[in-house]
């Protein structure tokens, strides 16, 4: 095998100023362990910036991202602006090797987070290592953040502002905006956040947080959605962050309409399922022989009317629904990987072999043109590929262990419901809303795992108390006797 190009020394730069920041950690004896945790973390990344140069790329999302970053506008399908204006930032690197060192920073920041949370919440040190080591150690992780894809930032950002608003019994005004624009960065960088924002001001309000640090979390987290909002609605005439919310929730229930219940008007009859039978609801929205794909006029131009059909379908068999959500959901939890789609790798993709640029997608030229001229198909280089290839099968989360940390997190959620319950119910959404909202993806499952983590590591957590006060009496702190 030819010696693939290596990784450029800006990539390399990148991962050797955050490893330079571990040592920081180290200053304070209780966090030994957890430096070692993250220095063997950023090796693994080393390996596989290494292993596998220059990065995983998509043939629809990251040609898709790489040209809605050199031009910036609201795109009308899937993909809001979020991860484009990343990829903005880099662009005077021209390299995407640099884009995936900042993601591979970014899931060791990531680690950080969640460590740095539990500590701060006084849990135990050995259950805040063991809480920050799935994303920073499972294989599927290192996957990710080698890929020109969203999810590594979103992964930090959710993490990052679920943090800030259980660090405290009642988080600061200061510590509700961050969070509320963190939320909304979420938001703009995949849609399926938004709902999020609304579920941080609910549980806060229910641990009866005063009203005005609720107002500063929801408008820092609305206000730029709705200007995203606005932006799109300039350019493409509807007010919203995406056109293809409609075409998702149609193909999640082309696996149970049945037309002679929804009883569609005319405009919408078209739209029911035509007799094709895939194995995934999600195959539907791209499947030439589908019926919404037989309509002239593209997704963008259907949208509107395929949401219209879809809440018709499901408001006439709610139970049906339920049922593929819960069957679709439930895959999550297997102990082997389910193929879903079939044509996926849904696990252990590190492997030996060439991927070269796909020759029937315009936007990969475009991308060596515009981004980065240097830009090929991904290769594996030895003996770096044949470590991660043997390592990726015992570094993985397996289904019944997420069920575990799930469960964990729910013990953790009423035992200290004034922590625990927030990042368990992100957790719970970030698992249900995908497929609800269009089908299972293992993909998906992964920014499930930090926050589900950290709600079952606070299940450990220990109520702070302010230090002795003059006069001889320790006081208690403000929530002593209460679950924190």
């Amino acid at each position: 095998m030819t010696p693939a190009r290596l990784p450029s020394p800006i990539g390399f730069a990148i991962l050797a100023y955050a490893h330079r920041l571990l040592p920081v950690l180290a200053r304070a004896g209780r966090h030994r362990a957890f430096t070692v945790t993250l220095t063997i973390a950023a090796a693994l990344r080393t390996v596989t910036m290494l292993g596998y140069p220059p990065a995983r790329l998509y043939w629809y999302d990251s040609f898709t991202y790489l040209h809605n970053a050199v031009h910036l506008r609201p795109e009308q399908g899937f993909h809001p602006i979020g991860y484009p204006l990343l990829l903005r930032a880099l662009l005077p690197f021209h390299s995407v090797e640099v884009v995936v060192a900042v993601q591979h920073a970014m899931g060791l920041a990531t680690g950080v987070v969640v460590y740095a949370a539990l500590r701060g919440r006084g849990a135990p040190g050995w259950a805040a290592v063991a809480a920050s080591a799935p994303v920073l150690f499972d294989a599927s992780f290192l996957r990710l953040e080698h890929a020109v894809l969203s999810d590594s930032l979103f992964v930090l950002l959710v993490v990052a502002a679920t943090a800030l608003l259980v660090r405290r019994p009642v988080p600061s005004a200061r510590a509700a905006a961050a969070a509320g624009l963190l939320l909304a960065g979420a938001a703009l960088t995949r849609t399926i956040a938004l709902p999020l924002i609304l579920l941080a001001v609910l549980v806060l309000a229910v641990r009866r947080v005063p009203w005005r640090r609720l107002a500063v979390l929801a408008l820092s987290g609305l206000l730029p959605v709705a200007a995203y909002a606005g932006w799109y609605a300039g350019v493409h005439g509807r007010f919203a962050i995406g056109g293809g919310d409609g075409v998702a929730l149609w193909a999640r229930t082309m696996t149970f309409a049945d037309c002679a219940v929804v009883r569609p008007p005319p405009d919408l009859a078209p739209l029911c399922p035509n007799g094709l039978a895939l194995d995934a609801a999600s195959e539907y929205v791209w499947a030439g022989a589908s019926s919404l794909n037989r309509l002239p006029g593209g997704h963008a131009a259907l949208n509107e009317r395929a949401r219209a059909f879809a809440l018709r379908a499901i408001a006439a068999q709610p139970l049906d629904y339920l049922r593929d959500v819960a069957t679709d959901t439930a895959l999550a939890f297997a102990w082997t990987p389910v193929a879903h789609p079939a044509r996926t790798v849904p696990a252990f993709g590190f492997a030996h072999g060439t991927w070269p640029l796909p020759a029937d997608q315009p936007l990969a030229g475009q991308a060596r043109r515009e981004y980065d001229p240097d830009l090929t198909g991904m290769r594996s280089v030895r003996p770096y590929a044949d470590l991660l290839v043997a390592y990726q099968y015992p570094a993985y989360l397996r289904g019944p262990l997420l069920a575990a940390v799930l469960l964990l997190g729910a013990a953790g959620a009423v035992r200290r419901p004034r922590t625990a319950a927030l990042p368990w119910a992100v957790a719970v959404t970030l698992l249900v809303a995908p497929v609800a909202v269009l089908d299972f993806d293992h993909r998906y499952v992964l920014p499930v795992v930090p926050v589900a983590c950290l709600a079952a590591g606070l299940a450990f957590g220990r109520a702070p108390r302010r230090p002795a006060v003059p006069g001889g009496a320790a006081r208690e702190a403000p929530f002593a006797g209460t679950r924190a």
